[in-house]
């Protein structure tokens, strides 16, 4: 018989994210093993498979669930992907990039904050996640990602994070301003080129920065 969380899980799954076009096998199996519950504040663990933002401090949030669930699938993740996250936020998204693909790298500015995400995500067993605490709107990157998710709202698209992709790479970030933002798929074509799908329209905090 199921516990409480478990139950949750199961109905966020089936009642939230399948209802959003999420039917990727791999990405819901990833969504059942990591307990989400693991990563909210404690004040906040009865809403963990709600499908509501979850405050995390610092004006930042956790997506619902249903966003998560599409970025995970729309970045087409293999197992051999180099991924960059921009925003820690609470580690859970973090933790199932980690499970999808071969080495994440997490950026975020807030150093306390970034230190309780990694707590979580070492207790997860997880050793294919590099920490940084960084601006990762404001630096370039010396090596090329196949995978970047961005986990806060931004005005435009940054063109270092475009540069960032490898050829064949896929960018997921929400773009624009409240109360109408559209969540991007940017893929990189070749060198000087890079193909944008809109995916849906939302309206989600900006990213710390």
């Amino acid at each position: 018989m199921m516990n409480t969380a478990e139950v949750a899980k199961f109905n966020m799954i089936e009642q939230q994210i399948r209802p959003w076009e999420v039917l990727d096998k791999q990405v819901l199996a990833v969504i059942n093993e990591v307990n989400r519950e693991d990563f909210v504040p404690e004040q906040y663990r009865g809403l963990a498979y709600a499908d509501c933002r979850i405050p995390l401090g610092g004006g930042s949030s956790m997506f619902p669930p249903t966003i998560e669930g599409r970025m995970l699938q729309a970045l087409l993740i293999e197992p051999e992907d180099q991924i960059l996250e921009i925003g820690t936020g609470s580690g859970y998204i973090t933790a199932c990039l980690a499970k999808m693909g071969q080495q994440v790298l997490s950026l975020d500015i807030d150093a306390e904050a970034q230190a309780k995400a990694r707590q979580c995500t070492d207790q997860c067993g997880l050793e294919n996640i590099d920490f940084e605490t960084a601006n990762a709107l404001d630096r370039q990157y010396d090596r090329a990602f196949n995978v970047i998710a961005v986990t806060g709202s931004v005005k435009s698209v940054p063109e270092n994070l475009k540069q960032a992709l490898a050829i064949g790479g896929r960018m997921f970030i929400i773009a624009g301003q409240s109360p109408v933002m559209q969540a991007l798929l940017i893929t990189r074509v070749n060198a000087n080129e890079w193909n944008t799908q809109s995916l849906f329209e939302t309206d989600l905090p900006a990213l710390a920065g």
